[in-house]
């Protein structure tokens, strides 16, 4: 089953990431993309209409974990793996210091 995570960038959605049995796609929302001020969240996610796809967690995103007695504090309060990155990014990410925070899509 996908698990998906809508992607803000200053409190506004850029688009949306998704994790299924494949790895992992993000694509920005065409109304960003046709935004004036529109912007990348990440050198290496440029604004364009065709999604990105990895097996693994793109570096960005992941980067947004915390990590050390942090990730630690995560793990163990909400029973977290530490493997599970896409279970971390939700979980922790949702209010994020800096520009972007990631918020789970039920």
């Amino acid at each position: 089953m996908a698990r998906k995570a809508e992607v803000y960038l200053y409190d506004r959605l850029t688009g949306i990431l998704i994790e299924d049995e494949t790895g992992y796609d993000f694509r920005y929302l065409d109304s960003y993309l046709q935004s004036e001020n529109a912007v990348p969240i990440s050198r290496l996610l440029p604004l364009q209409s065709e999604s990105f796809h990895d097996r693994t967690l793109f570096p960005f995103f992941d980067g947004l974990i915390p990590e050390g007695w942090l990730l630690e504090i995560a793990e163990q309060n909400w029973k977290l793996n530490p493997n599970d990155r896409m279970g971390l990014l939700l979980a922790c990410c949702r209010d994020c210091i800096g520009a972007a925070s990631i918020r789970e899509v039920i």
